[in-house]
């Protein structure tokens, strides 16, 4: 049964389509996290291994979050490795793992390049698609990215 919340099949298609690219970027970000958690090597070793584990728990809840609320608007979640990755925004790689400046760097991008994405759909999940509920969810996961942006700042 399709949601009857006042906003045009159209736009929740829409919407849905857009957080589908977000899911998928944020379960790429999210390996990449549990990557460098597993693969840090160096001084700080066991902060950072503490550090990154924090941060893909937190990336965790964000795709399942993000997963419902697609769901919530009548659509289905993309779920598989292929999916993700024929959608993302973000770049997969394997890091070297001796440099963690640059695995920092790195993540931190990824996350900054989440925020832009997301501050210009709650504009346009806003005004065009008319869905404030999915712009206000939105705006929680921006707020969240920044923190966690903040923090992998805070080491280089």
């Amino acid at each position: 049964m399709k949601p009857n919340i006042e906003i045009s099949d159209k736009n929740l298609k829409e919407v849905a389509t857009l957080l589908n690219t977000l899911l998928a970027d944020e379960y790429v970000l999210y390996t990449k996290t549990r990557n460098a958690h597993w693969n840090i090597q160096g001084d700080n070793f066991i902060e950072l291994h503490k550090f990154f584990e924090s941060q893909y728990d937190a990336l965790d809840i964000i795709i399942d979050d993000t997963a419902e609320r697609v769901r919530a608007l009548g659509h289905f979640a993309i779920g598989s490795l292929r999916d993700f990755l024929n959608v993302t925004q973000l770049n997969e790689q394997n890091e070297d793992f001796t440099d963690q400046k640059h695995i920092i760097k790195t993540l931190l991008e990824d996350h900054e390049s989440v925020i832009h994405t997301l501050r210009n759909h709650i504009t346009i999940i806003t005004e065009e698609y008319k869905d404030l509920g999915t712009a206000d969810f939105v705006t929680g996961l921006m707020e969240q990215h920044e923190k966690m942006a903040w923090m992998l700042r805070s080491y280089l």
